[in-house]
């Protein structure tokens, strides 16, 4: 079971020195004390995340624009961020054309996903491929995006990566599966894939995703055109 950071405060006092002693009226005089200290190190941790994760600007779903393309299908992703896809391990790919809002609603699903304090990853698939070919240690940094909480892999199909890049994709994903949740935002339908991927990576990426995933058409049109 998950403690508050309350709880967490209130078990280091307790290792430090023993408060089953404490009086009632103690307790009540310590507590809004415990609280602001909490409160203090949650933002401070949520900050740190934020500054982690690689999101640039910070997007909510609430200030989603939903009335410039109705097409969008609003209850359905609404219906994704409010269920327990972060820790039942569910996957989301988000599919269409450039422009109708796909990374606007992947980095509102990372933001909201940090303010809960979950270690979060936002990266293109670009800037993926172009990190993993300057590291110096590609091993560690394979591990970072195979095992943090939440990984969102953005504009898969602008690149197209070399066969040694897109098995490190699928090596990221294929490890990722049933452990941690990934988004995905593509501008290519699944029977695409095939022209960045060879074919039978293609699948076996696909599988991965699929598997307790949810795979979410965005028709619309282009938020940039909008004056």
């Amino acid at each position: 079971m998950t403690m508050t950071p309350i709880q967490k405060i209130w078990e280091q006092l307790n290792f430090v020195s023993d408060c089953s002693s404490l009086s009632e009226d103690q307790i009540k005089t310590i507590f809004p004390i415990l609280k602001g200290e909490a409160s203090a190190r949650e933002i401070k941790r949520i900050r740190y995340l934020l500054q982690r994760s690689g999101i640039k600007r910070i997007k909510r779903l609430e200030d989603f624009d939903w009335k410039f393309n109705p097409n969008l299908p609003r209850n359905e992703i609404l219906a994704f961020s409010e269920s327990s896809w972060l820790t039942e391990v569910r996957n989301l790919v988000l599919i269409g054309p450039s422009g109708v809002g796909k990374s606007h609603l992947a980095s509102a699903l990372c933001h909201k996903a940090i303010q809960k304090g979950i270690p979060t990853a936002f990266i293109s698939c670009f800037d993926l491929v172009s990190k993993l070919k300057r590291s110096t240690n590609k091993l560690t940094m394979l591990n970072y995006y195979s095992t943090i909480n939440l990984l969102c892999l953005d504009e898969l199909g602008y690149v197209f990566p070399t066969q040694e890049q897109a098995n490190d994709i699928f090596q990221i994903i294929s490890k990722r599966s049933e452990l941690a949740s990934t988004i995905v935002t593509t501008n290519l339908i699944p029977s695409q894939w095939g022209k960045i991927f060879e074919a039978s990576t293609a699948t076996a990426i696909l599988d991965r995703l699929n598997l307790n995933g949810s795979f979410v058409t965005c028709e619309g049109r282009s938020y940039r055109s909008k004056k």
